[in-house]
């Protein structure tokens, strides 16, 4: 049977969109708001998705109407107050509850009003309810993390989002577990701020763009591994891997933290092969059976300023000549139609402007094509973004 999910969008709604389009289908996926998307499927799990921070189960749909702004919502509001009345009012333990609005003109008093009125209503049928109060519209990831919201029966929080057309509420299933990924990211043996840190999030993201799919019978390769981030989602995942990386200490790095993955999480995926190869010319002996590739390539060098015009041209071209061999290196060896994945660097100046790689422009060329438009993937204060590029391997051109 499928339901009606709602996912809220991360910190980069177009890369989180792009992801549940990705596994669940586009014609299953949309866009209700800036910040929320609604998702038809059988089923929802939001510890695979790297770029949803909550999620939840439709309870209703209410129309706009003529109504607007507050209005809406104290309509909404009064419809919740009865409704989870009803459904309390016989409640042998004490509710927590937690509201969070989306894509409203009102104030956090207004979303509390909400709770109160139904705090309020309870109280006469002898249920306690606390309540979490909002500093904001909508409570962060880690409050509602935290408070174990969505977990159990008794710890609900409602979802309350605007659309051009209709109020949905939805009661949330949990949100992301902030711990996990803090452990996976920061507790592993070996890390490496020179080279970067892909943050897990990103991995996972990447993974769903590159192999969409609830199948574990896949085979992840990453020739650029680094220290092993998107091996170890993979891993996670079920999927089998395969990782090499041009650097012995990348690769000794890689090892140790797949070894502490192994005796700290519960990995169905294998480790097929680990080995220190040169991206650009290296012949993987199971490259036939890889499923898909997702790697962040080489970024070439660390910046914290724009660099000048003569620097940047040089850190393109270098860039782009490793990524470019890589590509035209892997091509024979992969099959036709395999998926990639690839975070490559782009440069954002200080007007906001981006500086892309060349070989974008000539991906049919190398034997490649991209199955949706590029995604970047940054914070304001850096200078090198990650661009996401979504492959799928063609004859050459």
């Amino acid at each position: 049977m499928r339901h009606m999910f709602i996912s809220i969008l991360g910190r980069q709604p177009e890369i989180s969109l792009a992801e549940l389009e990705a596994v669940f289908g586009k014609e299953n996926v949309r866009q209700l708001s800036p910040q929320a998307a609604a998702i038809d499927t059988p089923d929802f799990d939001l510890s695979i998705l790297g770029g949803s921070t909550k999620a939840g189960r439709v309870v209703f749909e209410h129309p706009l109407g003529q109504l607007n702004g507050l209005k809406a919502y104290i309509d909404v509001s009064r419809k919740i107050a009865h409704d989870y009345q009803k459904k309390w009012r016989s409640a042998d333990r004490k509710i927590t509850l937690g509201i969070s609005s989306y894509n409203f003109r009102i104030t956090p008093r207004d979303v509390q009003k909400t709770g109160l009125l139904l705090k309020s209503s309870l109280k006469k049928d002898g249920v306690s309810l606390r309540l979490i109060p909002n500093s904001d519209l909508a409570l962060s990831t880690a409050t509602s993390f935290n408070n174990k919201l969505g977990q159990s029966e008794a710890k609900v929080e409602l979802m309350v989002i605007k659309s051009n057309s209709s109020i949905i509420v939805a009661e949330s299933i949990g949100a992301q577990n902030i711990t996990a990924y803090a452990k996976r990211d920061q507790q592993r043996p070996k890390r490496d701020a020179f080279v970067g840190m892909l943050p897990p999030k990103l991995a996972q993201i990447m993974l769903n763009l590159a192999a969409p799919t609830t199948s574990r019978q896949l085979t992840i390769l990453d020739p650029f591994c680094g220290t092993g981030t998107v091996l170890q989602e993979a891993l996670l995942r079920g999927f089998d891997v395969v990782g090499s990386d041009l650097s012995d200490k990348m690769i000794d790095y890689t090892q140790q933290n797949l070894t502490w993955l192994a005796s700290t999480h519960h990995a169905d995926g294998s480790v097929i092969d680990i080995r220190q190869a040169d991206a650009t010319n290296h012949t993987w002996n199971s490259a036939k059976t890889i499923s898909a590739v997702a790697c962040e390539t080489y970024l070439g060098q660390p910046f914290s300023a724009p660099p000048s015009p003569p620097k940047l041209k040089e850190v393109v071209g270098n860039c782009n000549h490793i990524i470019s061999q890589f590509l035209t290196n892997i091509h024979p060896q992969l099959s036709p139609n395999t998926p990639l994945c690839l975070a490559v660097p782009a440069w954002l100046s200080t007007d906001g402007s981006l500086t892309h790689l060349p070989l974008i422009r000539k991906l049919s060329h190398l034997g490649y094509e991209l199955t949706r438009p590029p995604l970047v993937y940054a914070r304001p204060d850096q200078v090198v973004a990650r661009e996401l590029l979504v492959l799928r391997r063609t004859p050459i051109a």
